[in-house]
């Protein structure tokens, strides 16, 4: 993905005029304020992982139907031509690889994670499942009231339509793979 907030911008417009919605009627659904998605749809402002999160979940539609592009039949994806989504802090880069399609209905991130990162997710839209493998360092993850750490070499599987909270509390770099499943 060359230019993410281009993307973000076209596709939040083709839904929102597809759905014959108004910015204070998307604004209504996200809990996004009408100057912030005005700002998205005129590429004033690169979103964060929580306002794409927030949009996404208020239309009821998979995070990356904001970062899709059109597909051809072979990609290759070059992880150094992938511009990351960023967190609030900076520390979490998620590298969008592989976006949902209607006939896919997943996305694969490439996710780096700095020492000290503490990111909470509200969750994504209801059955959706998320996958994480370690690459580098521990990643520690909660979901409801249960903590796991996954060192290096490590996955976990998890019901993703709760809150949940990603921790790098290692001293080095956390890198991940990462896949989260939306069924019909």
């Amino acid at each position: 993905m060359e230019n993410p907030s281009h993307i973000i911008s076209k596709n939040l417009k083709k839904i929102r005029n597809e759905n014959g919605l108004s910015l204070d009627a998307v604004s209504k659904l996200t809990g996004v304020s009408k100057g912030m998605l005005g700002q998205i749809e005129r590429e004033e402002v690169n979103p964060t992982i929580t306002t794409i999160l927030k949009i996404a979940n208020g239309l009821k539609i998979s995070f990356t139907s904001l970062l899709s592009e059109k597909e051809t039949d072979v990609k290759i994806v070059e992880l150094k031509k992938v511009s990351p989504i960023y967190d609030d802090s900076q520390k979490w880069r998620s590298y969008p690889l592989f976006t949902f399609e209607d006939n896919r209905p997943f996305e694969i991130y490439h996710v780096e994670a700095d020492s000290g990162m503490v990111m909470s997710s509200e969750g994504h839209i209801k059955n959706s499942e998320e996958t994480i493998t370690v690459y580098e360092g521990e990643l520690t993850l909660s979901i409801d009231e249960h903590t796991y750490t996954i060192p290096k070499g490590n996955s976990i599987r998890f019901k993703a339509d709760v809150p949940h909270k990603y921790e790098n509390k290692s001293s080095e770099m956390t890198k991940m793979h990462m896949i989260i499943y939306y069924p019909k």
